[in-house]
């Protein structure tokens, strides 16, 4: 790869299609909770991470305000409670009230999350692993990974519960 991405990984458990799709939505627009015991069971079925912390990919607080929740807590905390690794919600701000990457074209999405992440709590020097329910094209996790590592993470791993194919 000319550019490797600045995460060392990405595990997705199921592709992102039909019936995904459709439980991914009904939990993040109709606010179906309990389909996220379904995506933490199939999430769980990999091999637990080497880390030292978990942590949502988080939202903005204006879009959190909206929705109510953040589903990549709601997947993020029982997973992390199963593997054993601590799990903090609130060790990165979303700062940047970004369009939401999925009326983007692929292209415009990385410039779309430049500069949206901080990180308020010391990672200096630890294994992160990010939680997020669909990878897409990888930019804001790129974006929220390479945020980690300019303050020092160690590493950052993302495990997803689903995963877009390419176009074409």
């Amino acid at each position: 790869m000319r550019e490797p991405p600045p995460f060392e990984r990405t595990l997705a458990a199921l592709d992102y299609g039909f019936p995904v799709d459709r439980l991914v939505h009904a939990l993040k627009y109709g606010h179906r909770l309990a389909v996220t015991r379904l995506f933490v069971d199939r999430m769980s079925a990999a091999a637990v991470p080497e880390a030292d912390l978990v942590v949502p990919l988080p939202l903005h607080v204006s879009r959190l305000s909206a929705r109510g929740f953040n589903q990549a807590a709601e997947i993020g905390r029982p997973l992390a409670r199963e593997w054993g690794i601590p799990f903090v919600c609130d060790c990165i701000e979303r700062d940047v009230n970004t369009t939401p990457q999925a009326g983007l074209p692929w292209k415009d999405r990385a410039a779309n999350v430049r500069g949206a992440f901080r990180v308020t709590t010391r990672v200096e020097g630890l294994r992160v692993v990010v939680v997020d329910d669909v990878m897409t094209t990888g930019a804001t996790l790129a974006e929220l990974a390479r945020t980690l590592k300019g303050v020092g993470a160690l590493s950052v791993e993302n495990r997803v519960l689903a995963r877009t194919p390419p176009p074409g």
